[in-house]
């Protein structure tokens, strides 16, 4: 009789809608005291209940991560965090991986990492343990066919997702595939590759889920949402009017709790629906590629793009199509090919502005190309979006226009906006009114791939030269330290409780600070 009503209360217990949603998984465990459950009143059962499930709630907590989920910043109890990761005692574990671009992320006591494998064309997924490096398991896919790629890019440049029960993973060759937590497959979507020879660059979101995917390149762009549970298209929205860019989406949670998606493109940010697909409103103004993702705070977004041929006084046109038939076309024909043109900055851009692969320019696959560098502006933009449409000016609180970064994101945190452009220069702005507060230089020159992080009082740049700098978070101006790893670095820092973890090219280290 005792364990009779015993299984009655458990079974009470799991009924309990609001106890399942907040404790998933933890219920069972409660199972192991049954025999003392048994005896107590059914106040003292709730109480106890609700106890353990805040503490198993603490202990294994389910937390959607994905590329910026957290926006870089760390949690406020994050810390102590190394000053100088090349000081003797701050690297916990270093461990060699394939090589890929892919930012981990952590989640359930795992570290998640892509990669590619470029001797045998396998796509990887891998699951470390985050205390020791050690691989806990290894997923590799063979495609039938890999996608091209920038000279430095990688087929393995998404970063992964995940809800706390599933892993998502894209790469562009293949398409989106779930495994659970153990490496499991649990569904694969087809898609790709594209018709972009820099790849795919944008990585998944999560979204009550859903699993939100944008691929914006020379053709077929596109918004899509998929099911998490089945890999199944909730809906797909056509992007017919935007070209190649590589924006990661943010979710944009407004004051009161209205979820948004916000995906930035070549020229535009705009925001959908994220139950529908739909287009809620847009602004113009951005760049003509874009990559940083866009950074919502309350009721403002900030959104940064820079590309080149957009800076005033340093603009890139086009000829007008009967000039440059005028100026190229040898055979009269009304198209231009790669072997009439004389021009660098077209021959670059040839494939991109060749829509149909046919090997030859139309009047209107020029036009479309010189309408988007008319048309594009590098700058950063903080927005106010209200209503529906197209954004008018007023939405525009103020703009700025130097030091704007090509590929990395700003880092807001408490009121100031972090910027690193190549070059290694460092801005930052008052968020509120856009005013400069100061202008410096971190010690790693070249390019910055990687977006700036934020944790203990301690902003992180990592060059593509592999040069991590530290900078206090203050007021004023301080680089704290800066090494030199000799290795690329195109992924961003991830910050964990008191430890930082960097991927270079192929390594992934783990850094913990030196208490001594």
């Amino acid at each position: 009789m005792e364990s009779t009503s015993s299984g009655w209360w458990l079974y009470w217990a799991c009924s309990d809608e609001r106890l399942l949603r907040d404790c998933p998984g933890q219920i069972l465990m409660l199972s192991h005291g049954l025999q003392l459950v048994a005896t107590m009143t059914r106040f003292l059962k709730s109480s106890l209940l609700y106890c353990l499930c805040a503490t198993a709630s603490v202990a294994g907590s389910v937390e959607t991560t994905y590329f910026r989920s957290a926006a870089g910043v760390a949690d406020s109890g994050a810390g102590p965090l190394p000053d100088d990761l090349g000081g003797s005692g701050e690297l916990r574990w270093r461990v060699a991986l394939d090589p890929g671009h892919s930012t981990p992320v952590l989640n359930r006591g795992r570290i998640f990492s892509t990669a590619y494998h470029a001797e045998s064309k396998e796509l990887v997924t891998v699951a470390l343990d985050p205390n020791t490096g050690q691989t806990l398991w290894r997923r590799a896919i063979v495609a039938s066919r890999i996608e091209q790629t920038h000279a430095i890019g990688s087929p393995a440049t998404a970063t992964p997702a995940c809800d706390g029960r599933q892993l998502f993973v894209f790469f562009g060759s293949y398409g989106l595939i779930s495994y659970d937590l153990d490496g499991k497959k649990i569904w694969e979507h087809p898609l790709g590759p594209f018709q972009d020879e820099y790849g795919a660059g944008s990585s998944p979101v999560l979204i009550d889920g859903k699993i939100v995917l944008n691929q914006d390149h020379d053709i077929d762009s596109f918004l899509a949402a998929f099911d998490c549970a089945t890999g199944k298209t909730l809906w797909k929205t056509a992007r017919s009017g935007a070209v190649r860019s590589y924006s990661t989406p943010a979710v944009w949670t407004r004051p009161g709790g209205h979820k948004e998606l916000l995906v930035a493109c070549a020229l535009e940010l705009a925001s959908y629906d994220p139950a529908t697909g739909e287009k809620l409103w847009w602004r113009n103004g951005l760049a003509r590629i874009v990559i940083p993702t866009p950074v919502p705070a309350g009721e403002w977004v900030y959104m940064a793009s820079w590309a080149p041929g957009g800076d005033v006084g340093r603009r890139l046109e086009l000829d007008s199509w009967p000039k440059a038939l005028a100026k190229w076309d040898k055979n009269q024909d009304g198209k231009l090919t790669k072997d009439e043109v004389d021009d660098r900055e077209v021959l670059e851009r040839f494939y991109r502005m060749d829509l149909d692969q046919d090997g030859s320019l139309d009047q209107k696959e020029w036009e479309r190309h010189a309408e988007v560098f008319r048309r594009a502006q590098n700058a950063l933009l903080a927005l106010k979006p209200s209503g529906r449409g197209e954004l008018q000016d007023t939405a525009v609180v103020w703009k700025y226009q130097r030091g704007v970064p090509y590929v990395s994101t700003p880092l807001l945190d408490n009121g100031i906006l972090w910027m690193v452009k190549d070059g290694g220069i460092v801005t930052k702005l008052d968020a509120a009114s856009g005013r400069m507060l100061q202008e410096e230089r971190v010690p790693g020159v070249g390019n910055y791939f990687a977006s700036p992080v934020a944790g203990d009082g301690k902003v992180y740049f990592a060059s593509e030269q592999g040069v991590v700098s530290v900078a206090a978070n203050t007021a004023d101006w301080k680089v704290i330290s800066s090494h030199e790893f000799h290795e690329k670095i195109y992924a961003t820092p991830v910050i964990d409780r008191n430890r930082m973890y960097l991927r270079s090219e192929q390594p992934l280290y783990c850094f913990q600070h030196d208490r001594k």
